[in-house]
């Protein structure tokens, strides 16, 4: 087949017998040629591991790893869509380099920053190789408007514009990139258009509010977006507490870590002022008078810190009245249950220490398509309707054709992450896991593990549960230092703690049922009962 006419990244092959006459056909000596993950030699070289009591999680993860392998393409392999008018061709150029990351292995075939919120840190865990996140920033910094630092909405060849959240998951996904791979080259080479996409988008803010007026409205899928839009506000602060990363990881000397922050400061306050809605106890769509909570806002506050705990609390609680036995809708786009966003809900449980939410979500959402016959039953899709069928978004740009909707969507692989960072607790604070953390959450499982790689070495960490509490094991490299929290055994009750056999003497922080010790790498063994 010629190789614009490559169908996407699933091992299948189409025989077409033409002949109205009976016939025999014998086919042997098969083989397929795969186009994913063109840079590596050994497709199951993955980095990550996970595994778990449970084998549905445990397929669940390992759906994502196989869906983010399968976007992750030969950067001369896009979809075009100008002037086809029927069938496909893939032979757009997407970016630079030998592999890119996009955003569905057969749809849309072109690179989407707004996927990098969940997609970066999925495929982090699992395949561990980022060369492709690399390459699809990239494109994002080269097309930027130079006269007005506005990134596109999505890369070339599609080059679709006017975002404003999708202008800032451009900037966040800078920020994952290099909390990952401490690719330092990278962000200096880009610095000064990533400033300018910051002064871009912060030019947005008006007053007396002090919140984002947005007016670049295309979105995720969403219905409504525009003015002052609660989902963006909620992006825009986290743009802003990444940014301040980024600026010290850069060594910049102007001051902007100070700059950043304070205005993510007076962005919180304003969100938490005018967003709220005091009497539902959630976030409302926007700054004015709407009876609509969206999924995505509320999600993301908790998941990237704009409220506090009481807030918290509530938000997790009100998220559940949008559930169904198969997931949980979108308020924001009706009938329509949006793994993208419910992959920011899940890690808003996890983050308000409701580990059993969590994992029913993943079970009610990711273990319902992964069982469904009707799908792929080993990819994530891009979403479906609260009926059953795959019909997503349907009547919002997809021209009532279910056969559009990608059934390998990077985006949707929300509990790759989250299973890894969460259950097992295992996540990186600083570039390549220089500071690291372990907070484990138990949930209903018995055990779980996890591992994943940068190039300090390797992060791998275990727990099992037996009748006296707890064994965490982890393995952590040399020359890093992390926290590891550890709940109580019995609430209230401070628990008993040994290290490598030694009881616990050094300082301990006790908050919120957990006991917090610091430990430098290597290899350790902590009882607790």
């Amino acid at each position: 087949m010629p190789d614009k006419y490559l169908r996407g990244g699933f091992r299948y092959l189409t025989v077409f017998l033409v002949t109205n006459d009976s016939a025999s056909v014998h086919i042997e000596d098969l083989s397929l040629e795969l186009a994913f993950k063109p840079t590596w030699s050994n497709l199951r070289a993955y980095q990550g591991y996970f595994h778990c009591s449970d084998e549905l999680l445990n397929r669940i993860w390992y759906s994502g790893a196989y869906t983010l392998q399968t976007n992750e393409v030969p950067v001369n392999t896009g979809r075009v869509t100008k002037g086809v008018t029927s069938g496909w061709i893939n032979n757009g150029t997407l970016g630079p380099g030998d592999t890119i990351i996009v955003d569905g292995a057969k749809r849309d075939r072109a690179v989407w920053p707004g996927d990098m919120g969940i997609a970066v840190p999925s495929a982090f865990v699992s395949l561990g190789d980022l060369e492709s996140v690399k390459n699809a920033l990239q494109i994002m910094y080269n097309t930027q408007n130079k006269t007005t630092g506005a990134f596109d909405e999505s890369g070339p060849p599609l080059s679709q514009k006017d975002s404003d959240t999708y202008h800032m998951w451009s900037m966040i996904g800078t920020y994952k990139y290099v909390l990952y791979t401490n690719d330092t080259g990278f962000l200096l080479d880009n610095w000064a258009s990533y400033k300018h996409a910051m002064e871009y988008i912060y030019g947005k803010v008006t007053y007396p509010s002090g919140l984002l007026n947005v007016t670049g409205t295309r979105d995720w899928a969403r219905w409504q977006q525009g003015y002052n839009n609660s989902e963006a506000q909620m992006i825009l602060y986290h743009t802003l507490q990444t940014g301040v990363s980024l600026s010290l990881w850069v060594g910049d000397s102007s001051n902007l870590s100070t700059k950043w922050s304070s205005q993510a400061a007076n962005l919180k306050k304003a969100i938490n002022t005018y967003c709220w809605d005091e009497s539902y106890g959630a976030f409302k769509d926007n700054a004015t008078e709407t009876s609509l909570h969206p999924q995505d806002a509320n999600s993301m506050a908790i998941m990237f810190g704009v409220v506090n705990e009481e807030r918290i609390a509530s938000i997790s609680e009100k998220l559940l009245k949008n559930w169904t036995p198969i997931g949980a809708v979108a308020p924001e786009l009706p009938e329509n249950i949006a793994s993208f966003i419910s992959s920011f809900e899940i890690q808003s449980h996890f983050i308000a220490q409701e580990p059993a939410r969590a994992l029913e979500l993943i079970r009610r959402s990711w273990g319902w398509y992964i069982n469904n016959p009707n799908g792929t039953e080993s990819t994530v899709i891009e979403g479906y309707l609260q009926n059953g069928t795959f019909g997503y978004r349907m009547d919002r740009g997809y021209g009532y054709d279910p056969s559009y909707v990608s059934h390998a969507h990077g985006w949707s692989s929300g509990p790759t992450s989250a299973l890894t960072e969460y259950v097992v607790g295992l996540s990186v604070v600083s570039p390549l896991g220089s500071t690291w953390k372990i907070a484990p959450q138990f949930g209903d499982l018995e055990f779980a593990e996890a591992g994943f790689v940068t190039s300090l070495g390797n992060f791998e960490a275990s727990w099992v549960l037996n009748s006296s509490g707890y064994v965490l094991t982890f393995s952590v490299p040399k020359g890093t230092v992390g926290d590891v929290i550890l709940p109580y055994v019995t609430a209230s009750k401070k628990p008993s703690i040994t290290i490598d056999g030694d009881q616990l003497t050094r300082e301990v922080s006790y908050v919120d049922g957990t006991a917090t010790v610091k430990v430098t790498g290597g290899s350790h063994k902590v009882v607790v009962k």
